[in-house]
């Protein structure tokens, strides 16, 4: 079993900045593939970005590419989300999520991933 923690959430005006860490337990992340997706009120959940196990290969959502930049620091079995240029939209709870797939295709899919932390929840304010 993987336990994974999330953190950094908090209210941020738009604009501004966030880092949100991941940290696990019970397994390495370094021989899974890991993504960020987030939920809104009412919303289904969806998928911001992914980095695969296989080579480091990272995959982001047309809505935060450019702005948010996922990595991995396998020597802290931790990964992170920089979210810059943060806007009204990106607000929502974030949950990060290991699995096993390696393509972009089942990355981007939630009912891929095994693993799920509580969430954290990011607020910006316009």
């Amino acid at each position: 079993q993987m336990q994974l923690v999330e953190s950094g959430g908090r209210l941020v005006q738009a604009g501004g900045s966030l880092r949100l860490s991941c940290v696990a337990s019970g397994r390495a992340i370094s021989t899974y593939s890991m993504g960020w997706f987030y939920q809104a009120p009412g919303k289904a959940r969806e998928f911001v970005a992914a980095i695969s196990s296989i080579g480091g290969s990272t995959y982001y959502a047309d809505s935060v590419k450019g702005r948010f930049t996922i990595s991995r620091d396998n020597t802290k079995n931790t990964l992170y989300l920089q979210m810059n240029s943060l806007k009204s939209e990106d607000t929502a709870v974030y949950y990060c999520a290991a699995g096993v797939e390696v393509t972009r295709e089942a990355l981007e899919a939630a009912n891929q991933y095994r693993y799920w932390g509580r969430g954290t929840q990011v607020t910006v304010s316009s």
